[in-house]
């Protein structure tokens, strides 16, 4: 039930939620991936593969997949606000002690515990918003962090490419880490502490009961392999196009490589286009249509014309978000009750598949070619493809 003490439309109180909302989502997305266009120079730094290289990468999100698991029993046993405001700071510190780091090995270590702990963030914000705001504007502050979120991916991408080709990649870690900082201690100062949600134990036998059922359920276990593959295949074609832009017949530099990163203007349009559109047609639809269109996107990444591969990327930048928007609102309104445990999961083998694929095709590219290794990605995506014409649409929930 709504109640005048929650944050409203107009409100100080919405707007400091609002901002800091948008600053945590910032904040954990630069760093998360802040080492995706750097790979090509760590890479000649540590005189290792482009595959050990992307472990910098896989390392965080793997860090952040477990570090969800561990909050889906745990978040609910903390102060929302401390919470997120530990997560920020220390995993910008985490960051900024990463630019002193000179073993690839102990900064893939780092890399696993920045992840765990930036993921609290990620465990609790949704949270929070739904708990302090007012019901009619959920939507607007929802919005506020998941444009944070892609923002902070493509602004990160691209500050650090610039930074890097400036500065050399080790300040442009820095440079990421002290802007994280800036964001946590901001964060600090003005978020508004929870007045609608205490600390509570967690009944740990019913949330195992809950996703051992969801782990059971075909529809919901497509739904999540679909989400992995799909994470694993777009992780892996940002990690690795750098390399394909530095080579022949490209030849790019650094600072125009950066602004290939602008792309994810396109994941903000995907989002926006699946709520039009899921109003008037099947969910599965939207999401069969979508994952069909990313086919199409990859494939026109074999081109060795650039305008084709921008356009391409275009294509498939938008229509994996919006793929990935459908397929995360299918998992929670299938959930008709644990939809926390639900969600969990699928963020689970999300982070998981950007991980393992998102690492496995980077030594499938130093082995062989580009051409490989976008047909191996092409092979992931039509499984998708498969696995969402396998689930027709649902119409009871599952517990």
């Amino acid at each position: 039930m709504n109640s005048p003490e929650k944050a409203n439309q107009g409100s100080l109180r919405l707007r400091y939620i609002k901002l800091c909302i948008f600053f945590s989502g910032l904040s954990v997305f630069a760093q998360l991936y802040l080492f995706q266009p750097l790979l090509p120079m760590a890479a000649e730094q540590f005189n290792v593969t482009v595959g050990d290289t992307s472990l910098l990468v896989s390392s965080s999100t793997i860090g952040m997949a477990l570090g969800l698991l561990f909050f889906a029993f745990k978040a609910d046993s903390y102060s929302r606000k401390r919470l997120m405001v530990f997560s920020l700071i220390s995993s910008a510190l985490l960051t900024i002690i990463s630019t002193w780091i000179p073993n690839l090995s102990l900064l893939i270590g780092i890399g696993v515990l920045k992840g765990f702990v930036v993921s609290g963030v990620s465990a609790v914000a949704l949270a929070y918003l739904t708990e302090e705001v007012y019901l009619a504007a959920v939507p607007a502050a929802i919005s506020m962090y998941l444009s944070g979120n892609t923002i902070g991916g493509m602004s990160g991408r691209i500050l650090a490419t610039i930074a890097a080709g400036e500065f050399g990649w080790r300040n442009a870690v820095f440079i990421i880490g002290l802007e994280s900082l800036i964001l946590g201690l901001i964060f600090w100062k003005l978020f508004p502490e929870s007045k609608f949600f205490n600390p509570q134990k967690t009944d740990y036998h019913q949330k195992v009961k809950q996703m051992k059922g969801f782990l059971m359920n075909p529809y919901m276990l497509r739904l999540y392999f679909i989400a992995a593959l799909l994470m694993g295949v777009f992780v892996s074609v940002y990690n690795y196009l750098t390399f394909r832009l530095e080579a022949e017949p490209f030849s790019l530099s650094h600072f125009i490589i950066a602004f290939i990163f602008l792309m994810y203007i396109f994941g903000v349009f995907g989002t926006m286009i699946t709520g039009k559109l899921s109003k008037r047609f099947s969910k599965n639809n939207i999401l069969k249509s979508f994952i069909l269109l990313m086919l199409c996107g990859l494939c026109l990444l074999l081109s060795e014309n650039l305008y084709m591969v921008i356009f391409g990327l275009g294509i498939f930048t938008l229509s994996f978000f919006a793929a990935h928007t459908m397929a995360s609102q299918m998992t929670a309104l299938h959930a008709r009750k644990g939809k926390s445990s639900a969600t969990s999961i699928y963020w689970l083998f999300y982070y998981f598949g950007s991980s393992i694929l998102g690492s496995g095709t980077g030594y499938l590219l130093h082995s062989f070619s580009w051409n490989v290794f976008i047909s191996v990605l092409v092979i992931a995506v039509i499984l998708a493809l498969l696995l969402a014409t396998a689930n027709t649409s649902a119409n009871t929930g599952t517990t």
